[in-house]
């Protein structure tokens, strides 16, 4: 087999992060989530703010010119000479995601990492889901707000989230089929949920 590539796309609340960190440390994998930002910027030598700003939500770049006008580690003119668009730096970022999984074992979190590596041996991708009570009290604990706050919260970021995935991917974000397994980490809890998808993992790749 190729390098282990493990792909967690997540619902925001429903502890993918840290079910991605315990596989990263189950099977000895590097672990990429936000991570991947600054490795297309020093792919691209462009300022890390400009792939925050895109970071897994699109129609963010043009609010960038203004903000980012002297500031971007090139010069602006430079930027518009280059041709950078939305679909540059989604590139950049996916010539850095090929490049770490070549480089050995990963555990990737979101970025469209999973169509991505769809073609490369070795590619376990995984969809965490949980109850909505459950992940609106994490929200709502974590930014130290109100229930119905939180709800609007993780809705503005789940549209953005699922309209990045699925324009680049002409897939649909966390539906069943796109997946090698989709799993609800309220039943049995954060460390569980990861045992049971590293144990599935071992299974198919004979580990």
């Amino acid at each position: 087999m190729d390098n282990l590539i493990i792909c967690v796309g997540r619902q925001l609340g429903s502890g993918g992060c840290e079910i991605a960190k315990r596989l990263a440390q189950m099977f000895d994998c590097k672990y990429y989530d936000r991570e991947l930002i600054n490795l297309a910027a020093e792919r691209s030598g462009f300022n890390p703010k400009i792939f925050e700003k895109q970071d897994e939500h699109r129609g963010a770049l043009k609010s960038l010119f203004g903000s980012f006008s002297g500031r971007l580690g090139r010069s602006t003119s430079n930027f518009y000479s280059n041709s950078m668009s939305q679909e540059s730096l989604f590139q950049i970022q996916s010539e850095a995601i090929w490049k770490a999984a070549k480089e050995g074992n990963c555990v990737f979190v979101g970025r469209c990492a999973d169509y991505i590596l769809r073609t490369k041996p070795g590619l376990f991708s995984v969809f965490i889901t949980a109850d909505d009570e459950v992940r609106t009290q994490v929200v709502a604990d974590r930014l130290n707000c109100d229930p119905y706050t939180a709800r609007k919260f993780i809705r503005q970021k789940e549209t953005e989230r699922a309209k990045y995935y699925n324009y680049y991917t002409s897939r649909h974000w966390g539906k069943a089929g796109g997946y090698d397994l989709c799993i609800n980490s309220s039943l049995l809890g954060i460390e569980r949920t990861a045992e049971i998808i590293a144990q599935i993992i071992k299974e198919k790749y004979k580990l």
